[in-house]
């Protein structure tokens, strides 16, 4: 059965022509991601918190190699109801299928809006911009504040599914913050207090149409994340995902009732290098389509980012210049397009 084209916000239907394909040496090479490897998957219900609320010792050490070795991990039992997440990806996909002119209202080329449609490119040499295969939609979320203006009236349950959503990944970014904190030895609400007592929060969802032939296209380029911390709910059967380690793109499988954590450049400035901010990027497949819900937990432009000065000793100097999260992003705005190294722009040279 020939399947439909997906026509994005913009009304260019996703197509293979030359504005969808990646020059040869862009291209994923998926016969060459390891499949037998793959990031850990973390109980929270591991007896993590005993009787002076720390996290325990083995959730804590888990977490922790997992912050140095992979900066992915999965996690289950995390609390958060799996009715909620299903609800959560049903109105998520709903609103990619709303007709594009209605998507449309959110399209802007200004980055500063919180509220917008977006399609990310890769700049190419000789080519120009070549489009990836798929669309975004960003737009804030809070845990406690009313944020419902800047959420869309269609679908009509996407404000009520969001908010209750909001509500449980503030719960939980906070205990894996706590968590993440320990594991470098700090107190529990170290990493909290260092990325800021305003944070800027924003979600991201994410829609992958099924792509003829997917080793020509990508649907999300390489990179970084630029935040603090992400969390991850994904769509079940559905691969896409991959991460970088060891030199070698591993796949994260999309596992019943579990969230993927990443950990972002600041995670990684803040604890000294010691915490790992990983390159990873998402692929298309032939035959479904692919949904995926990113929670960003990141400072406020105002914030000074650095090592915390407990991770700084003879044989561990700063590794980054201190810098104001706005100074980062305008950074990253210089990089738009191109495969980001944005926290080496503030690396020192020891």
């Amino acid at each position: 059965m020939e399947l439909t084209p997906f026509k994005l916000a913009n009304k260019t239907c996703l197509s293979l022509s030359p504005n969808f394909i990646l020059p040869e040496e862009k291209r994923p090479i998926l016969s060459e991601v390891f499949p037998s490897t793959s990031i850990p998957i973390i109980n929270l219900n591991d007896h993590d918190i005993d009787d002076d609320g720390q996290g325990s010792f083995s959730l804590v050490s888990k977490i922790s190699q997992a912050c140095e070795e992979y900066g992915f991990f999965q996690i289950i039992n995390h609390g958060v109801p799996k009715e909620l997440c299903q609800r959560v990806l049903a109105v998520v996909t709903e609103f990619f299928q709303l007709p594009p002119e209605e998507r449309a209202q959110f399209l802007t080329t200004d980055h500063t809006k919180q509220v917008r449609v977006l399609n990310y490119f890769l700049k190419v040499e000789g080519q120009g911009k070549v489009a990836m295969w798929g669309e975004s939609f960003r737009h804030p979320w809070h845990p406690i504040e009313d944020f419902t203006h800047f959420l869309p009236k269609n679908p009509p349950q996407y404000r009520e599914v969001f908010v209750e959503y909001a509500r449980e990944i503030g719960v939980l970014m906070d205990r894996l913050l706590s968590l993440i904190s320990q594991g470098l030895g700090l107190e529990k609400d170290c990493l909290k207090r260092k990325i800021g007592e305003r944070p800027t929060l924003y979600s991201q969802t994410n829609y992958y149409p099924p792509c003829p032939d997917p080793e020509l296209t990508m649907g999300l380029p390489a990179h970084s994340d630029i935040f603090a911390l992400t969390i991850l709910l994904q769509l079940e059967g559905v691969a896409g995902l991959q991460v970088i380690k060891d030199g070698k793109w591993v796949p994260v499988d999309a596992v019943p009732d579990a969230f993927v954590v990443n950990l972002g450049d600041q995670i990684q400035v803040l604890s000294n290098g010691r915490y790992k901010s990983v390159v990873h990027r998402a692929v298309t497949n032939k035959w479904l389509p692919r949904v995926s819900v990113a929670m960003f937990y990141a400072p406020n432009n105002d914030t000074e980012i650095g090592p915390i000065e407990d991770l700084i000793e003879e044989g561990h100097p700063a590794m980054y210049r201190n810098y104001s999260y706005k100074e980062f992003m305008e950074e990253v705005d210089r990089q738009v397009g191109i495969r980001r190294r944005v926290k080496e722009a503030f690396e020192l040279q020891c």
